[in-house]
């Protein structure tokens, strides 16, 4: 019986890069059905809403989603599509590994960098409680709770525990915000305790960013509040060679949404240009957590194969392919 599989196309480059992603993952051999819904702004012109109810519904009969990247306007208009699905569905784990592809070329391609970073997803800054106190003086607050906070220790300890990884590191300020930073750091190291063959460190999260730059291979799993997660995955995505390469993945206790982490790109959109690798490596990650593991193994192995071949990268990664050249040649590693 297939494995139905909610997918969300998302704006500008989306629809490249996740009709290229659904070509690979049906190339792997496993047996998926899609749903497709629409949010963003295509959803906004045909159905008058930005996230329809279809998308709920969807996600609540499959689980499991795959989405490409939607738009947020800055300063002013919608709220982001990505928190209104986090919030709603309880995704509090943002996982994003961070591994150097081969034969890719940056100035830390010596390093074999291989990051796993846990960001909480559901709070923080990014609960987007703000108001304007008197005119021209606004307030935002910051939302810390322990039971977020434990979650998402927990996420990052059981993965180490389960993939023999060496080291945990909780990213925080609390030397300046004591109250809300400080519970996050208590229940890291609460967690920390029950995992004591694991290496558990703190930063503040100013100097993690500058050891991030100066000594990358010194970190294993990072674990981060909202807000500073989002900025140091950013940072790490750059140093193994930008958004368009990463993977994300959203993870609750009932669904999952796995998706690039890049922008829209409306620039290049309808053009054959996007690179569809960050989406790529998305869905393996989908495919191992419905426990598809050989199909999962499958298209990873095959992007890093193209990867170290070099002959069919997109351009934003030194190369002149398109869109459906890097996708096709995907498909055909997968047979060799």
């Amino acid at each position: 019986m297939a494995r139905q599989i909610t997918l969300i196309p998302g704006d500008g480059i989306g629809p490249e890069v996740a009709e290229a992603t659904v070509r690979a993952v049906e190339a792997t051999g496993v047996d998926v059905e899609w749903e497709r819904v629409e949010a963003g702004a295509k959803a906004l012109e045909d159905l008058g809403q930005l996230l329809p109810d279809d998308v709920f519904a969807s996600l609540e009969c499959t689980r499991v989603g795959l989405k490409g990247p939607t738009a947020t306007p800055i300063g002013g208009g919608h709220p982001s599509i990505n928190v209104a699905l986090r919030k709603k569905l309880g995704l509090y784990v943002n996982f994003r590994p961070v591994r150097m592809l081969p034969g890719l070329k940056t100035r830390f391609s010596d390093l074999a960098l291989d990051l796993a970073i846990f960001r909480e997803n559901t709070e923080d800054l990014y609960s987007g409680i703000e108001h304007e106190v008197i005119p021209d003086v606004v307030e935002s607050l910051k939302i810390i709770t322990k039971t977020a906070s434990m979650k998402i220790a927990r996420a990052a300890f059981e993965y180490a525990r389960r993939e023999g990884r060496r080291k945990v590191t909780a990213i925080h300020k609390a030397n300046i915000m004591k109250m809300s930073d400080g519970l996050f750091l208590k229940c890291c190291r609460t967690v920390a305790g029950e995992y004591g063959e694991i290496e558990y460190t703190e930063l503040i999260v100013d100097n993690a960013c500058m050891q991030l730059v100066m000594r990358p291979e010194t970190f294993d799993v990072l674990v981060l509040p909202n807000l500073y997660g989002d900025i140091v995955s950013d940072l790490a995505a750059g140093l193994v060679g930008g958004l368009g390469i990463v993977p994300g993945a959203n993870i609750g206790d009932r669904h999952a949404i796995f998706e690039a982490v890049h922008g829209t790109a409306p620039d290049i959109a309808g053009m054959g240009m996007a690179n569809p690798t960050a989406l790529m490596q998305s869905a393996a990650l989908m495919l191992a957590h419905i426990r598809e593991r050989e199909a999962a193994e499958k298209l990873q192995g095959a992007v890093e194969r193209v990867y170290a071949e070099g002959r069919h990268l997109t351009r934003d990664v030194g190369g002149a392919a398109g869109t459906r050249e890097f996708t096709e040649a995907v498909i055909a590693a997968m047979s060799r």
